[in-house]
């Protein structure tokens, strides 16, 4: 299925954003997960249908400053 993610289309398999996170490599406990604008709830990662053309945003969690 293709669907953009952070702003560029990508094939990804499976059905549920959890699958997206896998596919990418990602660790879900280091990431906030959007969907078509709507923040995903952890939880809920593994259960959340996804669509043809669907907009993930994957927000990473970055440590610094001063």
């Amino acid at each position: 299925m293709v669907v953009e993610i952070n702003g560029k289309s990508e094939e990804i398999p499976g059905s549920v954003v959890l699958d997206a996170l896998n596919a990418k490599h990602i660790d879900p406990q280091m990431v906030a997960v959007e969907l078509n604008d709507t923040l995903i709830e952890r939880e809920h990662l593994g259960s959340t249908p996804l669509q043809p053309g669907d907009r993930l945003e994957f927000l990473f969690y970055m440590g610094g400053g001063r």
